[in-house]
């Protein structure tokens, strides 16, 4: 079955920088586009970034310029660079494959995502 798997979380200073990784598999990855999510306590769901099967990158202003999303096709994997981070960017972070047939259209509705990893927590606290 679909499966993302996450890993890389922790605790982390301010400033500080953390690498996700989403291992995935039960489909075939090269095909379709993939993305972090990002849930914090009490809020709902917050689109963190995108890339496309053409490698293109796509990320809101509040992480553009300090995150950077990669995939590796050959391992079917994804990952997430995390520099300078804030407190703010505490929140358990999803690897999320995209569904291309979705009725929502924007890579920012976190609704379109049809496969979702259980999650790692990061935590930005000094």
């Amino acid at each position: 079955q679909v499966q993302p798997v996450e890993s890389g979380g922790g605790l982390v200073q301010p400033g500080g920088s953390l690498r996700l990784s989403c291992a995935a598999s039960g489909f075939t990855f090269s095909t379709y586009d993939m993305g972090w999510v990002r849930q914090a306590p009490g809020k709902g769901p917050e689109w963190v970034s995108t890339i496309n099967t053409g490698d293109i990158p796509y990320y809101p202003t509040s992480v553009k310029g300090r995150f950077t999303i990669s995939r590796d096709n050959a391992n079917n994997s994804l990952n997430l660079q995390m520099d300078s981070l804030k407190p703010e960017d505490t929140a358990v972070y999803y690897c999320v494959k995209d569904n291309p047939l979705s009725y929502y259209s924007d890579y920012a509705d976190t609704r379109r995502y049809d496969y979702w990893g259980q999650g790692t927590q990061v935590t930005v606290s000094s």
